[in-house]
């Protein structure tokens, strides 16, 4: 049907080919993330005389986004016109409700091409049955999956592992910190640890008892009696030095690949101790700020919410049925582990219940590819040998849906890109992925249908602000609500005053 490596190269090609120079990395000098969504689809009309034949499909990018940058708390505007995260996961992910805006606007207006069809109840639609949607991302997502194992051996691989992993891949994971002076040697790019997982494929299947190595744990994680659970984020130093002493091939885990995301005022918290004891897993983090706080949850807590609530947001539930699920994510190639990956975006999430009728914990597919990014960190790095300066993260971030108006969006600093400080309030100086233009988007296309057509969530009030809209969507508030009593009590949320706007 398709393959990991099938993915990334679908997805680096329409960078490479589909969106403009303006908003990529300066070549040798800056890098990035690249995050897209793609759409599956089996190709119609084929033979079905052989079980075991693979369907074939077509593979379509839908949305695509760039970026490493967070804005801080102080930067954060009430009129919904700043992009607060414009990580490249972040990104897509808007962009793709961007598609999905579209898409329903096809539907209301009946045309045959649109990826819905009606729902059973008034007003709501559905996404037809033979679509899937997958997530790439050309790093594992910022904060608890990026907390992956250091080995001391040059030619081990980065093996799956289960438990506290951690740190400076800050640069590259929360991408939000440039590097610094000081680094540690586990963020070192050129040294032998770091190129040798960066560059050695990693071995499949593999598995080593003591709790160390358990591969493609996609089930639940209690069928592996010596897993310790999810939530054994406060293992002392002792009990994890126990734990991590050795890896695969005798190789001794050193140290932890460590995320720039700080942890949440009210979790546990890291220990700060040396090694592979630093980081605590299962924690919600914070991307970091430079010298001002952001209020931007880690890409891993994001994609775990997701895999719950579904990538549609609270607006796009009033029109929709069930939610739009992810069937899988890859990840391309990059220090990785496949524990790491099933704890932050499943497992912490996995014993969540009592959700409304429609919402529920996939058991999305989680995948890695061999395939570089040849704008990451690691590539550019390898490229650049000995030019002289800094290695910085590209400032820019690039929005691409695949709407037939204006399907791009560069921006800087959360704004379009040569925005200046006296256009801000204008209407050109707004992301096409803003809340308020998604918000402008949703309201375009209710105004296109007919009143009588509304779904019910629509007609029992008069809605007027962003806030009542996304507060009338009352499955999705419960779900989200759920979601935060049973597994993620301490998520930072933004104010009700961010979302009065109309």
């Amino acid at each position: 049907m398709w393959t990991p490596d099938e993915i990334a190269h679908l997805c680096y090609e329409h960078y490479r080919i589909r969106l403009p120079k303006k908003g990529k990395p300066e070549p040798n000098r800056e890098w990035t993330i690249l995050a897209a969504v793609v759409k599956i689809q089996p190709i119609a009309d084929q033979a079905c005389e052989c079980p075991d034949k693979q369907v074939q499909v077509t593979k379509e990018v839908v949305s695509m986004g760039t970026g490493t940058k967070c804005i801080g708390q102080s930067k954060m505007r009430k009129s919904g016109d700043i992009l607060n995260d414009s990580h490249a996961e972040v990104i897509a992910r808007r962009s793709f409700q961007r598609y999905l805006l579209h898409q329903l606007h096809l539907a209301a207006a009946l045309k045959e091409d649109s990826i819905f069809v009606p729902g059973t109840q008034r007003g709501l639609w559905k996404l037809r049955p033979d679509l899937l949607f997958l997530f790439f991302s050309s790093h594992t997502p910022c904060g608890d999956a990026s907390i992956t194992p250091m080995f001391e051996f040059g030619d081990q691989p980065c093996y799956p592992v289960s438990r506290d992993w951690a740190h400076d891949l800050s640069v590259e994971a929360s991408g939000n910190l440039e590097t610094t002076e000081d680094k540690r040697k586990c963020e070192d790019p050129d040294s032998p640890v770091t190129k040798k997982m960066r560059l050695e494929p990693r071995t499949p299947d593999r598995k080593v008892t003591n709790s160390v190595v358990h591969h493609q744990s996609f089930g639940n994680q209690e069928s592996d009696p010596v897993l310790p659970s999810v939530s054994s984020s406060n293992l002392t130093s002792e009990e994890l030095a126990s734990i991590t002493r050795t890896a695969p091939g005798g190789a001794k885990v050193v140290d932890v690949h460590r995320t720039g995301a700080k942890c949440v005022p009210g979790e546990a918290g890291d220990s700060g101790e040396p090694g592979a004891a630093y980081h605590r897993v299962g924690l919600l983090r914070v991307k970091p700020g430079r010298g001002d706080r952001t209020c931007s949850m880690s890409c891993s807590d994001k994609l775990a919410r997701w895999n719950v609530l579904g990538c549609q947001g609270s607006l796009l539930m009033h029109f929709l049925e069930e939610p739009i699920y992810l069937s899988a994510v890859v990840i391309g190639k990059c220090p990785y582990s496949q524990e790491a990956m099933h704890r932050a975006l499943i497992g912490r999430c996995q014993n969540v219940s009592a959700l409304p009728r429609g919402f529920g914990v996939q058991e999305v597919k989680i995948q890695q590819s061999n395939l570089l990014f040849e704008q990451s960190r690691c590539a550019v790095q390898a490229k650049r040998a000995d030019s002289p300066g800094q290695l910085v993260p590209c400032g820019a971030a690039i929005s691409w849906s695949a709407v037939p108006e204006q399907p791009l969006d560069v921006t800087a600093n959360g704004f379009p890109q040569g925005t200046t400080k006296k256009g801000i309030r204008s209407l050109q100086a707004r992301s096409r992925i803003s809340k308020v233009e998604l918000f402008r988007s949703f309201q375009k296309l209710l105004s296109s249908i007919s009143e009588d057509k509304w779904p019910d969530s629509l007609r029992v009030q008069k809605l007027e602000t962003y806030q009542e809209y996304k507060e009338a969507a009352s499955a999705y508030q419960e779900a989200w609500s759920t979601l935060r009593k049973q597994a993620f009590g301490c998520w930072i949320r933004n104010p009700p005053d961010y979302h009065q706007f109309k």
